[in-house]
């Protein structure tokens, strides 16, 4: 596949996912290297939809340590269910949270972002190997079916590991 991704303009969220995700298995079927997968799913993401964050934390040495990620520098390292991708990581489920102030022991990397979903990421065992956050810095933009997609991109991710 070319490097580039089509969205249809002025496609609802809904449509715009339903043409994200095939483009997103074929942009990596033909690439083994695990980082620039993610980073090429990162860069794809952040580029159809705005937000002010999207990327990945590894596992590595018991903490979600940063990969690859489009938007604003971010926290290098975060501990096992801390904050909202340490409590993902513990759970082994996504978790919407719409406001993130009022998420308890939330860690506030950048104060501009205020709403987050974070989504695991499986290995072929099904057991988490790292997480797919992204963050908005505005309210009411993030919402179920933002998880419920971002679940189908932590699925792709799946079939390459």
């Amino acid at each position: 596949m070319s490097e580039q991704l089509f969205i249809m303009p002025g496609a609802g969220k809904n449509e715009m996912y339903e043409t994200l995700l095939p483009q997103l298995s074929s942009l990596v079927s033909g690439e083994t290297d695990l980082i620039a997968n993610l980073a090429n799913i990162s860069a794809a993401l952040h580029n159809t939809f705005g937000w002010w964050w999207v990327g990945f934390y590894w596992i590595k040495n018991n903490e979600l340590v940063l990969g690859p990620f489009q938007g604003p520098i971010a926290c290098a390292r975060i501990k096992f269910g801390k904050g909202v991708c340490g409590t993902v990581w513990k759970a082994e489920k996504s978790l919407l949270v719409p406001d993130v102030n009022a998420f308890p022991g939330h860690i506030a990397c950048s104060s501009s972002s205020v709403s987050e979903i974070v989504v695991p990421v499986f290995d072929k065992e099904n057991k988490v190997v790292g997480v797919l956050d992204v963050d908005s810095e505005r309210f009411d933009v993030l919402d179920e079916t933002d998880v419920y997609y971002l679940e189908k991109v932590g699925r792709i991710i799946t079939t390459i590991l």
